[in-house]
């Protein structure tokens, strides 16, 4: 498991004071570059001449409101490895140590140039499957 935290800003909400749904991706996404930078890579993940990793499926369930001035826990698990895909589960935490938000997202190693699957570096899968429950 790999944690992070985040503070929740006044523009991250709703007028009510609540995190605009929406924004719990961004949070999520910007743990989630955390997380590879944790690895070491050799070469930059995010921009390079072979490969691309879109996401190919998200979803996010909501259990209790996150509000403006909270810290929150994000903890990333990898709860599948492939040949050339993974999927990462981030459990939303408050201060109370509950659950806030469960995100899962489903990511892909793309060719750049031919925009099919291929296969993930072994570097990339090493640091992966160190998180793999």
């Amino acid at each position: 498991m790999f944690q992070t935290k985040r503070k929740i800003n006044f523009y991250d909400c709703d007028p009510a004071g609540i995190l605009f749904f929406a924004r719990i991706y961004e949070l999520c996404h910007s743990a989630y570059e955390e997380f590879i930078a944790s690895f070491n890579l050799k070469e930059d993940y995010w921009n390079n001449d072979e490969y691309v990793v879109p996401i190919l499926n998200s979803e996010a369930h909501y259990h209790k409101p996150i509000k403006y001035g909270e810290e929150i826990s994000i903890r990333i698990n990898v709860t599948q490895l492939k040949s050339s895909s993974f999927e990462l589960e981030y459990h939303c935490l408050n201060n109370k140590e509950e659950e806030c938000t469960l995100v899962r997202t489903v990511h892909i190693f793309v060719d750049k140039v031919s925009w099919k699957k291929c296969e993930m570096k072994n570097e990339i899968r090493e640091g992966l499957a160190k998180h793999k429950v």
